[in-house]
């Protein structure tokens, strides 16, 4: 059984029966542990050395039980972090990870799994955390010890650098302690400590002292001031523990220091003026920002033109399908004219669909007019800050390109801001191509930032914006003498913000410390700035004299982390030479430093077998280390009642259709008599008829065959039944279980979804919707997704199988639609003209409940024309049944 400190999992394994024969069996909870795990010890202690944290969490658990459970360590860290060590004591006996490169470990991985064994640490992308989870099988009366080390360097943002510390032990804590110790040697301007769980009772434990130099933080609460009420099992601690800090700028020199032959230069003077700025701001206006996202969107751009300075110029570009300009030049932000532009974006509202392309070629034509007929400052930045959820999809040749490795390419949406203005790029959503943006603004001298939708997603945009908003200076260059540096990280920056800083690290090769010379240039607001003189430095043993380091040599793994960072972003541009080189460097580096970045893996071997290894991945958005000719694998799916989906990733686009018929219908979704395969599905209606008189229909139930393999599966909202043996055996959706097989593995995920992997060919997974059971009219219903569909043969049909080799089809003459958000268009597809209408349908993979939008042409009339024959066509007599 598994403990995952007060969580029970219910296991199902393919086995051996006694006779030698492979059957399904259950490993019964027998003994239901009545000693829960107790959590004795959680600690979190960090290190701050010039900016570079060190942190590790430690926790310590004993099963109280006398029989074995499964224990489950999880924490959430820092995206930006690297995880540098994770280690296991178990009764005395340590099992380390090692940091692999990423393939050899998907190797070992693979080689484990294929033997049967548990293997896998999973970590799930968040806004600014990820997760970090391991389990392994404690005896009874033992105790583990979990300890997480992961590094970071601290980014200054808005004047302050951010400690980010996310605890929920789930249970009070005998020893619970967050302990921070600061070290800045240019010394402390303020600390602030707060958590979101502190009362007002816990608020006078955070602990906080600081000197010139250094601080320390510590937040230790007692087993009952954790407790929500005296005697209760549940905690208040569960939340984020923030600290806040920024350090003294006395020196427009900036600050170097150094330790055991690596220095690094922190450069944000203080009291600089800013630079005026051109800001051209690029609204995505297209029918999937409707509703809430519009609404923030038009909240956030009123209160960032009310931030616009006097010496500032702007414009306003909303776009779909169709590009609008406010004024066809940029306009000086004096009061009047803001509240002009506010009235104007008042009256965006959202409709059509996305042309990106067209959009950023005008902002851009719009900038080099205005700077060619200098009616802009001379001494200014030109700037266009993007806005969009979407994906370009809208386009034609040449010009109105809409793919977007043209998008890059294009002469005006590359080359023309090459070295001219920034592109800041704002993905709002789940859905946007985010690597996408990256790679446009990393080539364009910008950034992207991922907006998360939220109640909170006007402050996030405004936060962003606040970031870029005060450039100080342009093109900023730190110069140290060639004869006594090496292997210097990036040392040209194309713009200082206000409240940010640049950081510079390399290694020293000569000894002469009292002639180092720092020469620092850049474009100010009315001229070149430019500071130069010699590197103080600090000696530590003095300043700190007796510390004790977690490490001494935080130079060099801040140089490391630095330099693998870049060379990560790096290996997204250029040419392929140079992404191959970039790539190859930073995976020597990560594995010399032993950290787990998005190219290495950390490998932990769990003490039952040395050949059951879990591994651990870095998971960090932006980065896909593909060739850049490799597409995403097309998705195609029903759900909803019932709604079919093709996806189609290499045009950047999909359709859709909808299949009514009577309640209980079979329909043939895949059929490929070449390798057997077989998948029917019948739907189900609503409980009794609605007051429109509209019964919906949903698919509750399908049948799953692969001849070759000797495959057979029921699925229904009920239960899953495996034909294996001559004999059914059944799995209830209640269960959590893992069913692995010689032909097929089962991955079920207790009331939400069920993976088939079917040996050496396709997968599928079925989503299982609950509905209130007290609903007066709605039912439980399943949805149907394929992945892999590649490995099919050229033979497959039925309604989603016939799509599986794709679809040529092109869409024309777009017109306005019933709904203003909804256009219509000609769809030329098979010989046919079909009237088609823009529209959205639900993708649930990776939100069950609420899903997420996916655009799409919507195809009439149960699909007429799009689909092979007539929707009765593919209505079968069984479940199993071919006819």
């Amino acid at each position: 059984m598994r403990k995952n400190l007060g969580f029970l999992f219910h296991k199902v394994r393919w086995g051996k029966s006694k006779k030698g024969v492979t059957s399904a069996r259950f490993m019964k909870r027998d003994h239901v542990s009545s000693e829960p795990v107790e959590v004795q010890s959680v600690k979190i202690d960090c290190i701050v050395t010039s900016r570079f944290a060190h942190t590790v969490m430690t926790s310590v658990a004993l099963n109280q039980d006398h029989t074995s459970q499964e224990i489950s360590f999880e924490v959430e860290l820092p995206k930006t972090a690297f995880i540098s060590n994770f280690s296991m004591d178990i009764e005395g006996n340590m099992y380390v990870g090692e940091v692999k490169e990423k393939e050899k470990a998907k190797e070992q991985y693979v080689k484990a799994v294929s033997h049967g064994q548990t293997a896998g640490l999973v970590q799930v992308s968040g806004r600014k955390m990820e997760k970090f989870a391991v389990s392994v099988n404690i005896a009874g009366k033992s105790k583990v010890t979990f300890v997480l080390t992961y590094e970071e360097l601290l980014q200054r943002k808005l004047g302050q650098y951010e400690i980010l510390t996310r605890v929920k032990p789930k249970q009070p804590v005998q020893e619970f302690k967050i302990e921070t110790h600061i070290y800045e040697p240019q010394g402390i301007s303020y600390v602030d400590a707060h958590a979101t769980f502190l009362t007002n009772d816990l608020l006078p434990l955070v602990e906080k002292t600081y000197t010139e130099k250094k601080a320390h933080i510590v937040f230790s609460p007692t087993i009952d001031q954790q407790r929500k009420c005296p005697g209760c099992d549940g905690t208040l601690i569960d939340g984020d523990f923030i600290i806040k800090y920024d350090v003294n700028r006395a020196m427009s020199l900036g600050d170097i220091q150094i330790v055991n032959g690596y220095f690094v230069h922190f450069f944000a003077p203080p009291n600089l003026p800013r630079v005026p700025k051109n800001v051209v701001f690029v609204i995505d206006r297209s029918g999937s920002m409707s509703g809430t996202k519009m609404k923030q969107t038009r909240e956030a751009m009123l209160e960032i033109l009310k931030d616009l300075h006097e010496d500032d110029h702007f414009a306003l570009i909303q776009f779909d399908h169709i590009v609008l300009m406010w004024k066809a030049s940029l306009t000086q932000a004096t009061k009047e004219n803001v509240i002009l532009g506010m009235d104007y974006v008042q009256t965006i509202q959202s409709s059509g669909y996305t042309n990106i392309n067209d959009a950023i070629i005008t902002a851009v034509r719009m900038l080099i007019r205005e700077r060619s007929t200098k009616k802009l400052p001379e001494y200014s930045i030109d700037m266009i800050i993007l806005l969009t959820d979407g994906m370009p999809n809208h386009g034609e040749p040449a010009e109105r390109e809409s793919r977007p490795f043209k998008i890059q390419e294009n002469e005006y949406a590359r080359a023309a801001i090459d070295g001219k203005m920034s592109l800041f790029c704002l993905g709002f959503g789940n859905d946007v191509d985010y690597g996408f943006l990256d790679k446009l603004c990393k080539e364009n001298k910008g950034m992207a930032r991922r907006i998360f939708e939220g109640s909170d997603a006007t402050l996030q945009l405004q936060g962003f914006y606040n970031e870029v908003s005060s450039p100080l200076l342009l093109e900023v260059d730190l110069r140290y003498p060639d004869n006594a540096v090496d292997l210097l990280t990036t040392n040209h920056f194309n713009q200082l913000f206000n409240g940010s800083e640049i950081v510079v690290a390399g290694q020293l090769t000569g000894n002469d410390l009292d002639n180092f010379l720092v020469e620092v240039y850049g474009q100010g607001s009315k001229e070149v700035f430019n500071v130069q003189g010699l590197a103080s430095f600090v000696d530590w043993n003095v300043v700190y004299p007796g510390e004790e380091y977690i490490f001494g040599d935080f130079t060099e793994r801040l140089w490391a982390y630095l330099t693998i960072q870049q060379l990560l972003e790096k290996s997204k541009t250029g040419t392929q030479e140079e992404r191959d080189n970039a790539t190859a460097k930073a995976l020597e580096m990560s594995l010399r430093y032993n950290f787990v970045t998005p190219l290495t893996s950390m490998v932990v071997t769990k003490p039952e077998t040395e050949d059951s290894p879990m591994i651990a991945d870095k998971l960090t958005e932006g980065y896909a280390f593909v060739p850049s000719t490799t597409q995403t694998p097309p998705t195609y799916f029903v759900d909803g009642d019932p709604h079919f989906m093709i996806e189609l990733p290499e045009r950047n686009d999909a359709l859709c259709f909808n299949i009514n018929d009577k309640p209980g219908t079979i329909f043939s979704l895949v059929r490929d008599p070449e390798s057997g395969i077989l998948v029917n599905g019948q739907i189900i209606g609503d409980k009794k008829i609605p007051p429109d008189g509209v019964i919906n229909t949903y698919f509750y139930r399908f049948g799953i065959i692969h001849k070759t393999l000797g495959v057979k599966l029921e699925v229904s909202t009920e239960a899953i039944s495996v034909f294996q043996d001559g004999k059914w055996v059944k799995l209830l959706w209640s269960d959590e279980a893992s069913v692995k097989g010689t032909n097929m593995d089962l991955l079920l995920t207790k009331d939400r979804s069920l993976m088939v992997t079917l040996k050496d060919s396709v997968k599928f997974v079925i989503l299982l919707h609950k509905v209130w059971e007290k609903h007066p009219y709605h039912r439980d219903y399943l949805g149907f997704y394929t992945l892999d569909t590649h490995l099919m043969s050229s033979t497959v049909h039925g309604l989603l199988g016939q799509f599986y080799h794709g679809i040529a089809y092109e869409v024309t003459d777009l017109r306005p639609g019933e709904a203003p958000e909804k256009p219509d268009a000609t769809m030329f597809v098979k010989g046919q003209a079909l009237n088609v209408t823009r529209g959205w349908q639900r993708d649930f993979r990776r939100d069950v409940k609420n899903g997420e939008n996916v655009p799409c042409w919507f195809i009439h009339n149960n699909g007429t024309g799009l689909i092979d024959g007539d929707a009765t066509d593919y209505i079968v007599s069984g479940i199993f049944k071919t006819i």
